[in-house]
């Protein structure tokens, strides 16, 4: 009996699921979603809406408030709500005008989501990093990076005012919607450009006007799209900087050279206005002949010079002067200065000039050459004065040549330099031209004859006469021969004794004989020893009078031979 109750009851709450399940596919209605009812009655507080239910849905009148809708319904208007319970635990419908409103904004999102439209909403308020937009009361969100094409300082304008947006990105689960104005402000940008990109073609001839500088090129407005001109098609010529020639504001002609309809750029030429000067104009100017030229630029290394408008050549430093070598450009020449050229080199492929400017002149250093030998005698002012000579302007000449300080005088020291001073006149022999090399060799101890010729019949043994002129710790100084060579002899030459060796027992003014015991005619060097000519002495004497010295006779004998004291 048990068992047939138990199947009884089963077999009946499988028929009971059946039927409600039955029951639930047929019903119209399901929770979460939007259905249409009609408002019955307008309460104070709430506002009631028939489904078509065992009861009425009651939304509160504060919905229709914040969407704007209260002056739009009556009893009997048709409303859209969403159906969150048929039946909460009091037993009520519960239903939501605005949920409704925004379960039906979030799928027209997801459909202008997927078909890229465009959907109209207000700017509300300002949020971390952007702000909030409302598109049918659904809360979006506008990056600041997407509100316009370029930053901008004050939004104020475009506050809680309705524009287009265009939704780029979608989260359903975390229900985020973002939006950007600046996508609906390249479309319509892009469709402008294209307009006007369709009524021009390569080669064209427009008015534009300059609207940026940078260093590399400038940006031309034509009539609402924008264009490059690069530096190098600005001019044929080179320039620096396009701030050059040209400045922001100006209008200019330039050539259209190419369309790049994808990336929606334009390249515009100016220089293409005119025939290049490289292709034909070039052919009229000559390697080493001379032209007329304008001075345009000067840079430390040279000045540039503009034979005609695109031709200019480089003056190099080297080639602006032929004496004035280490000095500034811009000390010769001066931009806008009108000069004559002489025309070194042309490279066509390269587009590059070379130009001489000193080559309109005769060159000195050729002119001296024919006109001066080695040996002439001059005269010349001191330009410069430095440790190992000075340096003289030759007179009657724009040249500079050297006098080392051992051909100053024949002693050959540089104590000399100290005679000498800027702007004095000094008189010298030419010793070298060297035309190649550019320098002139002078000399002023050339003018006198070489004391040293003194020497030219001397050998080894003999015995020269001098003067004392002056005595140190190391030895004393003398002159020799009639034009007083200078000539030092050490200490351990002045005796062959060491008590009579000291430099001082000798006075200036003192006559003295030594004995020459070094001699080179070539290095003009020769080195005299009285301690060898005491000891020559001696030993003649020990051969003529014997080896002893009797009461101071020998010495009698050789003492006036070695000094002789007499005044100048």
């Amino acid at each position: 009996m048990e068992e047939i109750l138990k199947q009884d009851k089963s077999k009946s709450h499988k028929e009971f699921e059946k039927l409600l399940s039955k029951d639930l596919e047929n019903r119209k209605f399901k929770e979460g979603e939007i259905t249409t009812g009609t408002v019955e009655e307008i309460g104070k507080k709430f506002v009631f809406i028939d489904l078509g239910l065992k009861s009425s849905g009651a939304i509160p009148i504060e919905e229709f408030k914040l969407t704007k809708e209260m002056d739009k319904i009556e009893i009997g208007s048709k409303v859209d709500v969403l159906l969150e319970k048929i039946e909460n635990r009091d037993g009520e419908i519960v239903v939501s005008r605005e949920k409704a409103k925004r379960a039906k904004s979030w799928k027209k999102m997801e459909k202008a989501f997927e078909n890229k439209e465009e959907v109209k909403g207000i700017i509300i308020s300002k949020c971390k990093g952007g702000f909030v937009v409302n598109v049918d009361s659904c809360l979006c969100f506008l990056p600041g990076s997407q509100i316009d094409l370029r930053p901008l300082k004050n939004f104020d304008h475009l506050m809680k005012v309705p524009q287009t947006f265009e939704c780029v990105k979608m989260d359903k689960k975390r229900g985020n919607i973002v939006l950007s104005r600046r996508a609906i402000m390249e479309k319509i940008r892009d469709k402008g450009r294209n307009e006007l990109i369709s009524k021009l073609k390569e080669g064209d001839v427009v008015q534009g006007i300059v609207k940026n500088l940078t260093d590399w090129g400038v940006f031309v407005n034509l009539n609402g799209l924008d264009a490059l001109l690069h530096i190098t098609d600005i001019s044929w010529s080179r320039i620096n900087k396009p701030s050059e020639l040209l400045s922001i504001g100006q209008s200019i002609k330039v050539k259209i050279t190419k369309i790049e309809t994808e990336k929606k750029k334009i390249s515009v030429s100016m220089k293409h206005l005119t025939e290049d000067p490289y292709s034909k104009i070039i052919n009229k100017y000559e390697i080493g002949k001379k032209y007329p030229a304008i001075v345009t630029k000067v840079q430390d290394y040279g000045c540039f010079a503009k034979l005609e408008e695109g031709l200019e050549g480089l003056i190099h430093q080297s080639e602006l002067s032929w004496t004035k070598i280490n000095i500034h450009p811009g000390k010769i020449l001066s931009t806008s200065q009108k000069i004559e050229v002489v025309l070194l080199e042309k490279d066509i492929e390269k587009r590059r000039l070379s130009l001489s400017y000193k080559d309109t002149t005769v060159n000195p250093w050729k002119k001296f050459t024919q006109d001066h030998k080695v040996g002439d005698k001059f005269e010349g002012t001191v330009k410069n004065i430095t440790d190992y000579g000075i340096f003289v302007t030759i007179r009657n000449s724009e040249l500079n040549g050297m006098i080392h300080y051992k051909d100053l005088s024949w002693s050959e020291k540089d104590s000399e330099l100290e005679k000498y001073k800027k702007n004095q006149i000094v008189k010298f022999k030419i010793l070298e031209i060297n035309q190649e090399n550019e320098k002139i060799r002078l000399g002023v101890k050339q003018l006198t004859e070489d004391p040293f010729d003194f020497f030219i019949n001397k050998k080894l043994g003999d015995i020269v006469t001098s003067i004392v002129d002056s005595s140190s710790k190391n030895g004393i100084y003398v002159q020799v021969g009639n034009k007083n060579l200078p000539i030092f002899i050490k200490q351990n030459n002045l005796a062959k004794e060491i008590k009579n060796a000291r430099p001082s027992r000798f006075t200036r003014g003192d006559k003295i004989d030594a004995m020459i015991i070094e001699l080179n005619k070539s290095r003009k060097i020769a080195t005299l020893s009285i301690k060898a000519l005491e000891e020559k002495q001696t030993e003649e004497a020990v051969k003529k009078y014997g080896s002893k010295d009797s009461g101071g006779v020998l010495g009698e004998i050789l003492g006036p031979l070695i000094k002789k004291k007499s005044k100048k």
